[in-house]
């Protein structure tokens, strides 16, 4: 296992977790290690020895190029307003996270549905015709990507002095009321003297668990370094995920796992930015309490408990 920092006054650590995936007790040890002090601060790492491949990364981001080089009416066929559960496409500025509307286009999708279940996720998806091979790759994608979640999920739990299957049946169930998302952005590029007028998405923090983010070399991502009024870069690692706390873990574990503040600029570059998040947010009856191994003696949780849907149905509410 090794753990590399990005030189910067915020250190945004990289960890190599193919120790546990390969199931090695000394270097499982040492990774837990490093995910739990990442997750106390800076709140952000970036995980690489992972489990999926370079080519189906590829594949996938070659294949969302394709769909937003789309026509915009035929872009516009598949809206998210035209979907229930508001899969689907996104156009610039429709969604408001910081001042102003977030200079990106979005394409997001979820589970198929299951046989046997009332689950009826509308993903929608062009015709085959219109963008070959979108609907499979990106499939693939999502359902290896939300594979490699519940690993994470366990190294969390470890972390925290937990049974390695604590989140197992939040993170992994397959019934209808466990939400999970995959979101595909592109970034539209712009001049340098646009680059203080805009961005890619204003500050914010993550509303879920916990992201697992795959960026291209184009950049923009920073985070807040509280103690010096700060934006640092998270740099583009070759092959690596960027993990991030969420609200939700936050609340979960009294304060002890930092939800950090993170924006995107939009690139000053001749290039779009594309990047792709999977959010897999659990269980939506699942009740926020906190943590047992998260309480000292003595201590009182910070925050009341709360619902997931409730949650995230504020946060969603709030944006659009």
């Amino acid at each position: 296992m090794t753990v590399n920092t990005i030189e910067s006054e915020i250190e945004v650590p990289v960890i190599d977790i193919s120790g546990y995936l390969q199931n090695d007790k000394t270097q499982t040890k040492d990774i837990v290690a490093a995910v739990r002090s990442a997750c106390k601060y800076p709140g952000f790492f970036q995980i690489t020895g992972h489990s999926v491949s370079a080519d189906l990364r590829a594949q996938t981001l070659q294949s969302l190029q394709d769909f937003f080089g789309l026509p915009q009416d035929v872009k516009m066929q598949v809206h998210r307003t035209k979907s229930e559960c508001f899969t689907g496409y996104e156009i610039v500025g429709e969604q408001k996270v910081g001042t102003g509307g977030d200079q990106k286009e979005g394409f997001m999708i979820g589970p198929e549905p299951f046989p046997g279940t009332s689950l009826e996720v509308a993903n929608q998806w062009p015709e085959e015709s219109v963008c070959p091979g979108l609907k499979g790759t990106f499939m693939q994608y999502y359902n290896e990507v939300r594979q490699l979640s519940k690993y994470m999920f366990r190294l969390l739990a470890l972390s925290l002095d937990l049974e390695e299957t604590y989140f197992d049946k939040f993170v992994a169930s397959r019934d209808y009321q466990a939400m999970s998302m995959c979101k595909a952005h592109r970034y539209p590029p712009t001049t340098k003297e646009m680059a203080d007028k805009t961005r890619g998405i204003g500050a914010h923090t993550d509303w879920g668990a916990l992201t697992l983010l795959l960026q291209d070399e184009v950049g923009g991502l920073e985070v807040y370094y509280e103690p010096k009024d700060k934006w640092y870069p998270v740099k583009y690692v070759p092959d690596a995920y960027v993990v991030n706390i969420g609200d939700m873990m936050e609340r979960w574990t009294n304060n002890r796992y930092k939800s950090t503040r993170h924006r995107v600029n939009s690139p000053v570059s001749g290039n779009y930015r594309y990047s792709i998040g999977l959010f897999n947010e659990g269980l939506l009856d699942q009740m926020l309490e906190c943590i047992p191994t998260c309480l000292a003696e003595g201590e009182e949780p910070l925050h009341k408990p709360i619902k997931v849907e409730t949650h995230l149905r504020a946060c969603y509410e709030a944006t659009y």
